[in-house]
């Protein structure tokens, strides 16, 4: 289970967000190994006077924020990192020094879906890689 939060200016933010989130999601599909069917992204299109940013940024800032159960190792998380990278700056043109990244991982029983617990749900994929 992922969920992913993506912050940045709205003007900037909105037109790209489809393209964005086909960039991300092709990432955690091919990295951490989620379905093709889990996707679950919240986008925050902010106004300027309330989404500051140092000087050294462009208007294109963008803050990523992936929610996911723990398990991944760090190997998979240091890949899943420098894919989104690479593949926002590949097919966004959006510099990696406009993308801000965090990982933010929560064991499974603290997560409720479906009326479960996350440890208690019977995953069609691996959380554990």
């Amino acid at each position: 289970m992922a969920q992913i939060k993506v912050y940045g200016l709205g003007e900037h933010l909105n037109p790209f967000k489809a393209q964005l989130s086909q960039v991300i999601h092709s990432v955690m599909v091919d990295v951490v190994g989620l379905p093709e069917d889990k996707k679950f992204h919240r986008y925050f299109p902010m106004n300027k006077d309330d989404f500051l940013f140092p000087s050294n940024r462009s208007t294109g800032y963008t803050i990523i924020e992936i929610s996911m159960f723990e398990g991944r190792t760090d190997q998979v998380k240091r890949e899943l990192i420098q894919q989104l990278f690479i593949r926002i700056n590949e097919q966004l043109k959006l510099s990696p020094n406009d993308v801000e990244i965090t990982i933010f991982e929560t064991p499974r029983s603290h997560w409720g879906i479906r009326g479960l617990p996350g440890d208690e749900l019977d995953l069609s994929y691996k959380v554990k890689v």
